[in-house]
């Protein structure tokens, strides 16, 4: 399954709404949109309500963006399904992301 990245600007608040999966094949898209967009965001809203799964390619691309927002302004993960909750949790990221 593909991944859908839906991307909304309100000043210098950048939502991304993601669909489908986080991993190995589509985390480089990811991460090439968020390269192209995110400087100048003060505040990057990550929607996960269409999200299903997410790989360790995946946390890799949201650290990144996190270690850009911590400079910059902040980043919010939201609408986090179980699964994607409890790799969060095994995996530490709890602690590192905003996580509503």
């Amino acid at each position: 399954m593909n991944m859908i990245i839906e991307k909304k600007i309100e000043g210098k608040n950048l939502t991304i709404a993601l669909s489908g999966r986080l991993d190995t094949t589509t985390a480089p898209k990811l991460e090439a949109e968020l390269k192209q967009i995110i400087s100048g965001v003060e505040e990057l809203i990550l929607d996960f309500a269409g999200l299903e799964y997410l790989s360790s390619a995946g946390l890799r691309v949201l650290l990144s963006a996190q270690k850009v927002m911590n400079r910059q302004g902040s980043m919010i993960v939201k609408n986090v399904n179980e699964t994607i909750t409890e790799i969060f949790d095994i995996t530490g990221f709890v602690d590192i992301l905003t996580i509503q």
